[in-house]
């Protein structure tokens, strides 16, 4: 339990971020009565924390960047929250506690907290740093690869997870004269959310729509034009594609260089314990640049419970501590609902119940083990993965409805409530005489 707050209302709370992480604390302390009452925000990008889950859509001209904005500079100034835009941080001087930015400008602080994120992590290949060669995290590149969809010309994304496909979709419908081809090393599509037959269902999708989908490829090297751009990708079978731009969307790397530079203990990230501290206790690191108990962060709600509980840490109020817990993804790629959590391959000791709608493209492959679910993927219509995740997680025996299961609540109900009305209903068992 902690209680002690780690920023009294006297001190001076300083956050390195200005992205969803640090915006969703920010909005968090500022409800609280025992808040901060000087709060510094400083971020490398010259426009205020927005939603980077909506870059895809924006790409795609589906929406108009201002949707994006979560809040404007007036609201940070009427939450007394100073914000600094357009500077990074490239010094920490943890003895003094001040950081320092590119600009020149030095900030002193009682409680420091790192909230910078990730980044594209780079293959390891020749070539990989040539002109042409983007990544897809914020609003710079999502105006890069709306120039180059505009332009047209032969573009290779690589990454055969959300946000690459996201990337893929949205190059596709912002151009009407590119070719878009997504290389994804595994022999699957989102091999760590979805089954063979979900991904397959997927990949026909989007291969329909206009995309070229290469599986199993193995990235060799990229090559440049006599001016340097990049102009093809090898792959280690020796296949080649011509490539006027690359776009990568193979993982993440955590933004850690801050706290490793500092002295702070880092792994993959900053290695933050229970309450979201370093191993400086005037510290925290919250969102994808941290690491707790081994694990690091690239999905939204692990980072909102990290959120509570920093939030609760700075202000000294109740809190059990962060605890990684089961978490269903439910994702959107390219107008395709999928679901899931929970293993993605069938065990021996699994149970497999599938359902599969030729017709509508609707897919279910539920794995339960001694009638408790354990995973599950939803592909299309995705209405019961909520409810499939409840059961999971209450560790609910549905033995007895199993019949029902891929049909959902509704049809378990019913079977539940026949059931009921059998068990109560009375006796009809033969009176004997009396003589």
């Amino acid at each position: 339990m902690e209680t002690t707050s780690r920023c009294p209302p006297n001190d001076h709370l300083v956050i390195i971020g200005n992205g969803m992480a640090s915006h969703r604390l920010i909005e968090a302390l500022v409800k609280q009565p025992t808040r901060p009452q000087r709060i510094t925000v400083i971020g490398a990008e010259l426009t205020p924390a927005y939603n980077r889950i909506l870059l895809s859509p924006l790409l795609a001209g589906e929406m108009q960047q201002d949707a994006l904005t979560l809040r404007d500079a007036q609201w940070y100034a009427e939450q007394v929250v100073t914000l600094i835009l357009g500077e990074k941080v490239v010094t920490l001087d943890r003895a003094s506690q001040t950081v320092a930015t590119d600009s020149g400008r030095s900030l002193d602080y009682d409680h420091l907290v790192i909230a910078t994120g990730s980044r594209p992590a780079l293959p390891d290949v020749p070539g990989i740093e040539l002109d042409g060669v983007h990544g897809f995290r914020d609003l710079q590149d999502a105006d890069a690869l709306t120039d180059i969809a505009q332009q047209g010309g032969d573009a290779v994304v690589i990454g055969g997870g959300l946000l690459g496909l996201e990337a893929a979709e949205g190059l596709r419908k912002r151009g009407s004269d590119i070719k878009v081809s997504v290389l994804q090393r595994s022999e699957r599509l989102m091999n760590r959310q979805l089954d063979a037959t979900a991904a397959h269902l997927l990949k026909d999708t989007l291969t329909q729509r206009g995309l070229r989908i290469i599986t199993g490829a193995q990235l060799a090297r990229l090559e440049s034009d006599a001016q340097g751009r990049v102009a093809k990708v090898h792959l280690a079978d020796g296949r080649q594609l011509n490539a006027s731009s690359v776009i990568i969307a193979a993982g993440i790397t955590a933004n850690a260089e801050l706290g490793r530079q500092a002295g702070l203990h880092t792994d993959r990230a900053i290695v933050v314990d229970e309450w979201l501290t370093t191993s400086d206790p005037a510290i925290s690191a919250l969102g994808e640049c941290c690491q707790f108990d081994g694990t690091t962060y690239g999905l939204v709600e692990p980072i909102w419970r990290q959120v509570e509980v920093l939030a609760a840490t700075l202000c000294g109020t109740h809190s059990q501590g962060y605890a990684d817990a089961p978490s269903a993804t439910k994702l959107k790629v390219s107008g395709v609902a999928l679901y899931a959590f929970g293993p993605t391959e069938a065990s021996a000791e699994h149970e497999v119940l599938n359902y599969h709608d030729l017709e509508r493209g609707d897919y279910r492959r539920l794995l339960l083990r001694n009638g408790q679910i354990e995973g599950a993927v939803l592909y299309g219509d995705t209405s019961q993965g909520p409810w499939y995740f409840e059961q999971a997680l209450t560790g609910t025996d549905l033995n007895a409805y199993r019949q029902a299961l891929l049909f959902g609540a509704a049809d378990v109900d019913v079977l539940q409530a026949g059931m009921t009305d059998q068990q109560n209903a009375p006796s009809h068992l033969p009176t004997s005489e009396v003589a």
